[in-house]
């Protein structure tokens, strides 16, 4: 039936029909949404703006030790110790109607035992005071602990490099000024061997002043932009070590500066650049070095209440073979390397000056090669 200006008239059961099919492309959607949260590993909850569970999955309840059905009878502050940092999460989420995530909160209780997670929150988009609510369980005594990985490994080694530095150096300058003595009234035959005591000396020098780089002194903190850094250490790498790699470059120029020391970024993401660069293939080797702003990510101080804002990242990438599950753990510890000349001091050193600049550093999951991330706080001034 045509109307005025030969427009359809839609009747009353083709309005019906298109109704109930919206209906059923709904309820498709929503079971095809919750098969897809179902098979997640982690624990994820849905909850409503006061913070009521709307619904579980497995992980959750096995996370919980309790049914989905009692779950969603259930308001998060029933599930989680009283006054923890988690609830401030989700409300600052909805206030601020962004993603929030926190790194290795205590949601222990004493049904659950000693727990720690990374929590992450997201406002869902057609109603953003219902969060999405997702878990990921740490393992106290893991050595891969994101506040606690690079401090040990790389303060273990200040007391020997200051130790190394006055009881070693001065020796082997005695030795090395004893053998350039014989040298001059050595024949061809000898000189040779105080050629070798003068250069296996040098190289012990060269090892000991590295390790000076691991000492206490403070260090000047000013804004950096974090870009001129790795641009200047891609002119450096591609200049030498790396001049038969493909560099990717994935920047967000918006981000704000960093607060730091520009010569030691320039020394953390050289080391970075430079294990990547042994760890891509001869032939067709890329890294790819990327920057990114994270909004709300905040960090776990343990032994305190104290939240670390580190919202500027950093990745370097390879596509080599990646790392071994067994290095995992000990990556950031002096002297552990998988090169044959290595000396392990390299991610030890990146370690200490992360830490220097309040920040942390991590091996993180790629789908190929190794990825090492760098998570610093911005300049506030």
């Amino acid at each position: 039936m045509s109307g005025v200006g030969g427009g359809d008239v839609v009747g009353p059961d083709a309005a019906v029909a298109d109704a109930e099919k919206t209906d059923r492309v709904a309820d498709s959607d929503a079971i095809a949404t919750e098969t897809i949260l179902n098979t997640f590993p982690h624990p994820i909850l849905l909850l409503d703006e006061n913070d009521g569970v709307t619904y579980a999955n497995p992980g959750a309840e096995q996370f919980f030790a309790t049914g989905a059905t009692q779950l969603c009878r259930s308001r998060l502050d029933d599930l989680l110790p009283y006054g923890s940092p988690a609830l401030g999460l989700v409300q600052e989420a909805r206030h601020k109607r962004s993603v929030m995530s926190e790194y290795g909160l205590d949601i222990g209780t004493p049904r659950l035992g000693q727990r720690l997670a990374d929590i992450t929150v997201s406002p869902v988009i057609e109603n953003p005071d219902c969060i999405l609510f997702t878990l990921r369980e740490n393992s106290i005594a893991s050595k891969m602990d994101r506040q606690l990985t690079h401090r040990g490994a790389a303060r273990s080694v200040t007391g020997m490099a200051a130790m190394l530095a006055h009881e070693v150096k001065n020796p082997l300058s005695g030795i090395r000024g004893a053998a350039q003595l014989l040298e001059q009234n050595a024949n061809t035959d000898d000189r040779v061997l105080t050629r070798l005591i003068c250069d296996e000396t040098d190289r012990i020098v060269g090892i000991v002043e590295r390790m000076e780089m691991f000492s206490d002194k403070p260090i000047d903190h000013q804004p950096v932009n974090i870009h001129r850094v790795l641009e200047r250490v891609r002119q450096v790498a591609q200049s030498g070590f790396a001049k038969n790699v493909r560099f990717q470059e994935i920047y967000d120029p918006s981000i704000p500066p960093v607060l730091g020391n520009f010569d030691q970024l320039v020394q953390v993401f050289l080391n970075l650049i430079k294990n990547a660069a042994e760890a891509a293939p001869a032939s067709g080797g890329e890294i790819t070095l990327s920057t990114a702003f994270r909004h709300g990510l905040r960090l776990a101080v343990p032994g305190s209440r104290e939240r670390m804002k580190l919202p500027i990242e950093i990745g370097v990438q390879d596509n080599g073979p990646g790392v071994a599950e067994e290095m995992r753990p000990y990556l950031f510890d002096a002297f552990v390397s998988n090169k044959s000349q290595g000396s392990g001091l390299g991610l030890a050193l990146v370690a200490k000056l992360v830490d220097d600049h309040g920040g942390i550093v991590e091996c993180a999951d790629a789908a190929k090669g190794a990825l090492f991330r760098v998570m610093l706080p911005m300049d506030e001034s």
